[in-house]
């Protein structure tokens, strides 16, 4: 039995560890084990909306057993203080574990770089905890400088510091300035009363993106009323203010986001490192001192040929290293070729506040700039992209409702337009009253079919047919059903001029004519069997989806499937003006109108979790929380 043990459940050791189960999922003789202290994958890159009000705590958590549900991967929840690479085990105050194969994904910690007071008297954000904890440290100051009478504490209380003017802070300072205009409505303060300070020590923000992008984020954040400090020499931090040689800036919220190093287990290991802790590893991502540990992340301190840096501190290498990694490992223990780690980057996106952004993405040689709506586009994308890989439809699922549909303040890319805020019991009125016209109109065909078995009326005449006259007076009827007899009579002689249909596209007719003539016309004009199935089969549906919108069981599928028939007429040249209204109302009714007054209230909860029971549903994430 080779045992893979990965340390670290971020995004490589996550990344490495899917893919190697998916590599060994048919040997049996390979045990896979990912430990890591906490029960859940942390989304790094998303900790500043939490900690500035955007999304809720758990939106940045992602369960370990969900994201292996199904896969032969073991969860540990430990916490390793010791590694012995001489006889292969990792140690922690309850057990020992032994490996053939380690991979390092521990991650890194912030650097204070030695200034006094950094570490002990600011908050740092690189963590969940970190992001909850500044939150609460938010709307506390707030809180307590809405009822402050000493000016001077006051605005203490109210000025908030940023160390830090890399991609992590400024994305928390653009979004502390979208909190900060809740917070003050909420407490009746003043939007000038409250400072906001990003500070670096670099000459300028955002020093990898180019002078374009940094001045577009420069200018947003001074439109968000953030003040920016550069080449700022910062000496020292205490309870109450960071110090800049001889200048104070008072603050009660001092976040620190200057900078990080390899987690404290790594830098106590006995094994090369350069750069902050980082180790040293050859082109196959393994330790220069060790074989069989290999290295994905932030952990790496590798040099790719024709390069000049180390490979980025990034979620893309992390993603990347990963594979290679995995990769590796599998060649070794099946004696197969090991390949080189030749990354190829995209680029970086920086979010400035929930409705701004921008980035500079492309292919290593050919790089776009985007700013605005595109540049948050992007991001978005790219989260999902992430979470699908991970964690499938159900992460993208709740993704999506947190950024894009259950939003506060319009904080969101695309505002308000998508938040859902009306409640469902506005729709009620409207589903019961759909789901009567869908059944009234079944019915109505039903009592012709029974009446007249042989008797098609939903499919228009053949082209073929010889009878043009009796060709009319179908399409007359299959056209509306509601025209009495005089104006059917009528219409024998000018069947276009019956009732005005929706027009339909020549290319779609096209489509909908060959498709009739191989499944419904026979070679003289006549209807075949299937023409008559199909039509039972509608005038079936129309009245069982018309019974589930009035009693609201299934009504999103319901709805959805209302809308396809409404489709279906429309194509076939028989649909009425009337039918856009069919169509409207369903896409209205999806969205959960059957919750109210209905049977999904009592269906869907015992459905829902019966279903996430199932196996396969499990193991491909068909499901939401």
């Amino acid at each position: 039995m080779k045992k893979i043990v990965l340390l670290g459940g971020g995004y490589g050791g996550v990344t490495a560890a899917k893919k190697l189960a998916k590599k060994f999922k048919k040997n049996d003789d390979v045990e896979i084990t990912l430990i890591d202290r906490n029960p859940y994958h942390t989304l790094l890159t998303e900790l500043h909306e939490v900690a500035a009000n955007r999304t809720p705590e758990d939106s940045v958590k992602v369960e370990l057993k969900k994201i292996f549900a199904g896969l032969k991967v073991n969860v540990v929840l430990d916490d390793i203080n010791h590694i012995d690479f001489a006889a292969k085990t990792l140690s922690s105050r309850k057990t020992k574990y032994n490996y053939d194969y380690l991979v390092l994904g521990t991650g890194c910690k912030p650097t204070f770089f030695g200034i006094p007071g950094a570490e002990e008297n600011s908050f740092t954000l690189w963590s969940y905890e970190d992001a909850v904890r500044l939150k609460r440290q938010i709307r506390q100051c707030f809180s307590e400088a809405a009822k402050e009478t000493d000016p001077a504490v006051r605005k203490s209380k109210l000025s908030f510091v940023v160390v830090g003017a890399g991609f992590t802070g400024v994305e928390l300072v653009g979004e502390m300035a979208e909190f900060r205009d809740e917070l003050c409505k909420e407490f009746y303060i003043d939007r000038n009363d409250v400072r906001l300070v990003v500070a670096d020590m670099a000459p300028k923000i955002l020093p990898i993106l180019p002078d374009k992008l940094i001045a577009k984020s420069e200018r947003r954040l001074v439109r968000m009323g953030v003040e920016i400090i550069t080449s700022a020499k910062i000496t020292g931090v205490d309870p109450q203010a960071v110090i800049m040689g001889e200048e104070r800036i008072q603050a009660n919220t001092i976040v620190w986001t200057a900078g990080v190093e390899g987690s404290d287990l790594v830098g106590n290991l006995d094994v090369q490192q350069q750069g902050r802790k980082r180790v040293v590893t050859n082109d196959k991502l393994q330790s220069v001192d060790h074989e069989n540990v290999y290295v994905v992340g932030d952990n790496i301190f590798y040099i790719p040929e024709g390069e000049e840096r180390p490979v980025p501190q990034m979620v893309e290498n992390a993603e990347q290293s990963a594979a290679v990694v995995a990769h590796n490992i599998h060649a070794e223990i099946n004696n197969q070729p090991k390949k080189s780690y030749k990354p190829g980057f995209h680029g970086t996106m920086v979010c400035i506040g929930s409705r701004y952004g921008v980035a500079n993405v492309g292919l290593p040689n050919r790089m776009f700039m985007l700013s605005g709506f595109m540049a948050l586009l992007g991001k978005h994308f790219m989260n999902m992209f992430y979470l699908f890989t991970i964690a499938g439809f159900n992460k993208v699922w709740s993704y999506m409702m947190h950024e894009f549909f259950h939003v506060n303040n319009r904080r969101s890319f695309v505002g308000g337009h998508f938040s859902k805020r009306s409640p469902n019991f506005w729709l009620l009125p409207l589903r019961v009253y759909v789901g009567i016209m869908w059944l009234t109109e079944g019915l109505e065909k039903l009592w012709k079919i029974i009446d007249e078995p042989s008797r098609i009326f939903l499919i228009p005449p053949s082209p073929h047919a010889a009878d043009a006259t009796s060709s009319a007076s179908q399409a007359v009827e299959a056209v509306n059903q509601t025209v009495d007899a005089q104006a059917a009579a009528s219409a024998v002689t000018n069947a276009k001029d019956a009732v005005a249909a929706l027009p339909v596209p020549k290319f779609i007719t096209s489509i909908m004519n060959g498709f009739m003539d191989i499944f419904f016309y026979q070679s003289n004009g006549d209807y075949t069997v299937l023409a008559k199935v199909f039509q039972t089969g509608m005038v079936l549906a129309e009245i069982t989806f018309g019974i589930l919108l009035i009693v609201g069981l299934f009504t999103a599928l319901s709805s959805i499937a209302t809308i396809g028939m409404g489709i279906m007429i429309w194509c076939s040249g028989m649909a009425p003006y009337e039918m856009l209204w069919y169509l409207a109302a369903g896409v209205a009714l999806i969205g959960g109108s059957g919750s109210v007054f209905g049977l999904d209230y009592y269906v869907l909860p015992w459905l829902k979790k019966h279903w996430k029971r199932i196996p396969v549903v499990r193991r491909w994430y068909l499901y939401t929380d």
